[in-house]
């Protein structure tokens, strides 16, 4: 090989689970010492970021509904620069790239351009955070499955959510980036047939020190919502699994021991 070609390396999509460092996989906290370059999101936890070793570039590309501080498109373009100069690239993502974390459209983008790339699976919020909240998403006799939904339309455009098939008292609902959509949430699926006392959790910065997490009833939802202090990250858990919250609430103990 000429001396002068460059090497391709794949890019990581590495998901960075949903905020306790200790939550990380093997793999993601080995890459994170490999790498020349990590292109981040706003969700990676600062703990997590403090792993990155001092000598590695660090390229912030996060995002927030309706503030976009790097839109989509030039993050795919910026993956694809990086890793053509030859350098070793980490895609750092909240929770797990594949779920509500785009991380199949910049897979897409890079093999359309030839760049080779994997996957590093992350613990994603819906679980991480409803376990840290001591909501199980599956239990015998309160809940058969689980549905996972954005609450957050691109460009914000009007949610187009099937509520009539969301409105299952059988199922546990999660709802990823709802906050903007509160009321229509909570309106849409009790329109559709879903009690409005269906018990649910807003569990905000889930797995961290700050984990708070609030219990109210779908009709209640948008009041308990508005009248908090929370911000930054936050997931609803709609469904009867959220009754169980207070008995099995271990990690405010083990916090607080």
């Amino acid at each position: 090989m000429n001396s002068s070609e460059v090497t391709i390396h794949p890019v990581m999509l590495v998901g960075a689970g949903p905020g306790d460092p200790d939550l990380l996989t093997v793999k993601a906290h080995r890459l994170l010492g490999e790498v020349d370059v990590i292109v981040y999101d706003r969700l990676v936890a600062k703990p997590i970021l403090s792993l990155i070793p001092e000598t590695t570039e660090r390229v912030f590309a996060g995002k927030r509904a309706s503030n976009h501080y790097m839109p989509q498109e030039d993050i795919n373009n910026l993956l694809v620069d990086l890793a053509r100069v030859g350098k070793r690239v980490m895609r750092l993502k909240g929770g797990d790239p594949f779920v509500f974390g785009r991380g199949g459209e910049e897979a897409l983008h890079l093999v359309r351009n030839g760049i080779p790339f994997e996957v590093v699976p992350g613990i994603t919020s819906s679980a991480g955070c409803a376990a840290y909240a001591g909501i199980p998403l599956t239990h015998r006799g309160l809940a058969q499955g689980v549905r996972f939904v954005t609450g957050h339309s691109k460009s914000d455009e009007p949610l187009t959510l099937d509520w009539r098939s969301l409105a299952d008292p059988e199922t546990t609902l999660v709802v990823y980036m709802g906050m903007a959509n509160v009321k229509e949430i909570s309106q849409k699926l009790i329109e559709n047939g879903l009690s409005d006392q269906t018990p649910v959790a807003v569990i905000n910065m889930g797995t961290r020190p700050q984990q708070k997490t609030l219990v109210s009833t779908l009709t209640a939802l948008p009041e308990t919502v508005a009248s908090s202090d929370i911000k930054g990250a936050t997931l609803f858990v709609i469904g009867r699994v959220v009754t169980l919250a207070d008995e099995l609430a271990w990690f405010a103990e083990a916090a607080g021991a």
